[in-house]
């Protein structure tokens, strides 16, 4: 299993958290929508409490209802004061929940004081609920709730009685009292539900569409980067054909076996081969194209590392199956070829001496991790991996190794380049360290590759222990359908 790290893979749908880690938003209302509120609410209870006192000439305990109105807006005031010292148009859930206890605290007594569940305003406490439901993690959300039991509990044992007309008395009976207890029970669930799941439907949609974005971003840079490679490849064409004639005359020129002539040689072969990429990147694969060549596993492995060995790293394959299990036969996509050899050159450039290339084959998928003993990714850099432009090699430690390689092998070929009699001895080679920078593209189109391909991309430490350099791990994995292909 990869080890802990940033994930560029979304997480599955169908894992569920406990009930300490609900699925849910803790972001809260911000405190300006709770001041609004609150008022809207101190307004409603003002207006109500005069209409019944005033119109209706109920006699209700007036200074009592409006020292509980009083509380709420000293209260208001309070976050008013506190809303223009700080920023709050952020949503906060704390607070949120502070604020909504409190709202049920002041409704209940304002209620208590007015006939408890005999008034028809305590319907209004499933609104603090509701909002809870819809706003606040899963714990808070059920303490609001919770909270309304225990006060409509409060409420069927101890209230006042509710204020009528001069000379009149109306007493509900307890049967009454009680069913208005339990439609309050029901409609407090009930919503509370119904706000929840919406909510999370909601936060579904907003999580697949800003992760549509970023899939839809990163596939139009590669898409800009493909235009690039198509630019390259044909305005690299003339000069590269410029730089065989040249070398094809330079090779006439020279002494069969002389220096020039194998220098011109080496010219023509690399050159050739520059003009094999270029065509093979303004071309497109056809179906039947043996990129797409079923191979097993450990082939597949093979070819990926082979372009790398070479450079005095010791480079270890390994696959691993279940008991008994006989190694996969895999698609050879073209898509995965092309990313971990991307993943494999990075870790080349950074390793000390050894690089890890592990596939892991379980019941339900396919991991491929590459692991190497170099220094680790930097604090800095690990948290923007895998966005473009973004890197810590500034030269590339694999291609100054093969350039070193070239050069030996072109000095050890040809005797007559030796350095003259009496001339100085040539310079020793410059010591290859691993490097830090470079135009952050590799990994960047590597991880697209691999994600298009089904796969999930997963970066971390490596496992050098104590007094070693940590290493890095970048491991990625498929669902086995998406890369196997079935016997």
């Amino acid at each position: 299993m990869p080890q802990s790290g940033p994930s560029f893979a979304p997480e599955d749908p169908d894992r569920f958290p406990g009930w300490r880690n609900l699925p849910r938003r803790s972001r809260g209302l911000s405190l300006r929508t709770l001041v609004i509120l609150r008022w809207m609410a101190i307004a409603g209870q003002t207006a109500t409490v005069a209409i019944a006192t005033l119109y209706f000439h109920f006699d209700l305990p007036l200074w009592g209802c409006l020292a509980v109105i009083a509380v709420s807006v000293a209260m208001n005031l309070n976050a008013t004061a506190r809303l223009k010292r700080t920023d709050g148009s952020l949503p906060d859930g704390r607070m949120t929940a502070a604020h909504l206890g409190f709202d049920i605290l002041q409704l209940s007594i304002l209620l208590a004081l007015t006939g408890g569940l005999q008034n028809p305003f305590c319907l209004l406490l499933v609104a603090p609920v509701t909002v809870a439901a819809a706003s606040l993690p899963g714990r808070q959300a059920a303490f609001m709730g919770f909270l309304v039991l225990v006060a409509t509990t409060t409420l069927f044992f101890f209230s006042m009685p509710l204020p009528w007309q001069a000379g009149t008395e109306l007493n509900l009976p307890p049967l009454y009292r009680f069913g208005i207890g339990l439609a309050l029970f029901t409609g407090v669930i009930f919503t509370s539900a119904y706000a929840w799941r919406v909510a999370a439907d909601a936060e579904k949609l907003e999580l697949a569409l800003a992760t549509t974005q970023d899939v839809l971003q990163r596939e139009q840079r590669l898409a800009a980067l493909g235009g690039l490679a198509a630019a390259a490849a044909h305005e690299l064409g003339t000069p590269l054909a410029t730089i065989q004639v040249v070398a094809r005359e330079l090779l006439r020129a020279s002494a069969k076996g002389g220096s020039a002539a194998e220098d011109a040689a080496l010219i023509l072969q690399q050159a050739e081969r520059c003009r094999d990429i270029l065509k093979r990147l303004s071309q497109q694969p056809e179906e039947g194209d043996s990129a797409f060549a079923v191979v097993g596993l450990t082939a597949l492995l093979e070819e990926v590392i082979e372009p790398h060995r070479g450079f005095d790293l010791d480079f270890q394959v390994e696959v691993r199956t279940a008991s008994g299990e006989p190694e996969p036969r895999v698609r050879r996509l073209p898509e995965v070829i092309h990313g971990l050899s991307t993943l494999v050159e990075n870790a080349a450039d950074f390793a000390g001496s050894r690089v890890r290339v592990r596939a892991i084959v379980d019941a339900g998928f396919i991991e491929i991790e590459v692991v190497d003993d170099g220094p680790g990714f930097p604090a800095d850099i690990l948290p923007r991996l895998g966005e473009p432009y973004v890197t810590s090699r500034p030269q590339g430690k694999a291609r100054r190794a093969l350039a070193a390689q070239i050069a030996a092998s072109v000095a050890a070929a040809t005797p007559g380049r030796k350095g003259k009699k009496g001339s100085a001895p040539p310079p020793e080679p410059e010591a290859i360290a691993p490097s830090q920078g470079g135009m952050g593209l590799g990994f960047f189109i590597a991880r697209t590759l691999l994600e298009r391909t089904g796969g999930k991309v997963f970066v971390g430490a490596g496992d050098g222990g104590k007094g070693q350099p940590r290493g890095a791990r970048v491991a990625v994995r498929w669902p086995r359908p998406a890369l196997e292909v079935p016997s």
